[in-house]
């Protein structure tokens, strides 16, 4: 039997699920809720619903839906907890876009509610099903890269800039979930620090233009004669009383987001009990988009690049022609001898085989957001939870939001995730 799915929001991410939700065996697109007319026009087109899909603009028209046993929410972060606590109360199974809600609290609450109710919470955390995460999570667990040093992640694009959270909350998740799931562990220190960019000033530029043009219309017109002098005083001080109230509604170069100050660059330092430390830099004002994320280790490096479609997952590591496990280190390659008569130029080159022997691997070819998909549907058959992507496992990964947002405030200070 078919399980009944209403899709809220039919935006970027909204229209995936929707497609998802519409190819998957086990679903049954029944609604799709979003407040713009045109979007709902779009998806109408774009798919070419069926008649019997209701097109709704507020979440209220559906609620009684006969049929309706699961919500899948791709709305702004802000609305997550109102309408993810709306559908659970109705008795709805609930599929929620990261992150789950904007504060511990009501993530907790969330988690308690889905209990109550016995139904399924499931947070789409996208990374944690892709091919190259599982992959990747293999390699370390084998052990493949030595004893692990260090990661670092970079996270960046060109807009869109939100207005609802930083660029903390909207982008540092992914990384984060990788990292933990990846080595198993949840960091013990958090530490951040950001940036809120200057805004542009040409707009403040060009009325100050405009005030010294009228200030020269004034000083025209007092040439013009004793008799004018009188009203060009006058024109000169309302063109001057103009030009300060159309500069206090001139943008101030202070935020992209004036009115909420989000931070649009952050630097994030995760520390994990074994000493491994990682090292994530977020932006949504980089002029190129970068989605890459890195574990050093002592024999081999594992590269995860999802902008290089191709070779998304690579290791780097020693030749294994040099010896022994030890031997295959970067830094043995580097200190071990050349064999007898090598010239230095031969030892160069083989020092840069050694450190550049890399393997492309091979991948699933899957959507990840199919294995998202399918796997919440399962979750919804059986009712049980997925271990990965539950309210709870969701639950630990905003602790450590909310406790790098502290850190933020704090200047960046090192903190306990708490």
């Amino acid at each position: 039997m078919k399980i009944g799915i209403a899709v809220l929001g039919a935006g970027r991410w909204g229209v995936n699920l929707i497609r998802n939700f519409l190819e998957h065996p086990n679903s049954e697109v029944l609604a799709v809720v979003d407040p713009n007319r045109d979007s709902l026009a779009a998806v109408q087109k774009q798919f070419n619903l069926d008649a019997s899909v209701i097109l709704a603009t507020e979440w209220s028209q559906v609620q009684a839906l006969p049929g309706l046993q699961a919500v899948a929410i791709a709305t702004p972060a802000s609305t997550h907890y109102t309408l993810a606590a709306a559908a659970l109360k109705q008795g709805y199974h609930v599929l929620a876009e990261k992150p789950l809600a904007l504060n511990l609290t009501e993530a907790i609450e969330l988690c308690q509610l889905a209990e109550k109710q016995q139904r399924q919470l499931f947070v789409d955390h996208t990374y944690l099903f892709h091919p190259a995460v599982d992959r990747g999570q293999r390699i370390i667990q084998q052990h493949q890269l030595g004893k692990l040093r260090y990661g670092y992640a970079q996270r960046t694009h060109f807009e869109p800039v939100r207005h609802d959270v930083d660029a903390l909350w909207d982008l540092a998740v992914h990384d984060i979930a990788i990292f933990n799931t990846w080595l198993e562990q949840t960091p013990i220190e958090v530490r951040a620090i950001g940036t809120v960019f200057p805004k542009e000033e040409g707009r403040g530029k060009k009325e100050e233009g405009r005030g010294k043009k009228e200030e020269g219309r004034g000083k025209k017109e007092e040439e013009r004669g004793k008799k004018e002098e009188g009203r060009g005083k006058k024109e000169e001080g309302i063109n001057q009383e103009t030009a300060e109230i159309e500069n206090q509604f001139a943008p101030v170069p202070l935020t992209i987001n004036p009115a909420e100050k989000l931070a649009d660059l952050v630097w994030v330092t995760l520390t994990y009990p074994d000493g491994f430390q990682a090292f994530i830099h977020l932006c949504w004002l980089n002029p190129d988009k970068q989605r890459r994320l890195t574990v050093v280790g002592s024999l081999g490096t594992l590269i995860f690049d999802e902008m290089s479609p191709e070779t998304p997952l690579i290791v780097q590591r020693g030749n294994p022609d040099w010896g022994g496990e030890e031997n295959n280190s970067f830094e043995s390659a580097l200190a071990k001898p050349a064999p007898t008569g090598a010239t230095p130029t031969k030892r160069i080159a083989l020092q840069r085989t050694s450190l550049r022997h890399r393997e492309v691997l091979s991948l699933e070819q899957v959507e990840p957001l199919r294995r998202v998909c399918d796997r919440f549907l399962n979750c919804v058959q059986t009712n049980t939870p997925c271990p990965t992507s539950s309210g709870a496992a969701s639950v630990e990964l905003i602790r450590i939001l909310s406790t790098l947002s502290k850190s933020l405030e704090l200047g960046g200070q090192p903190l306990i995730p708490f």
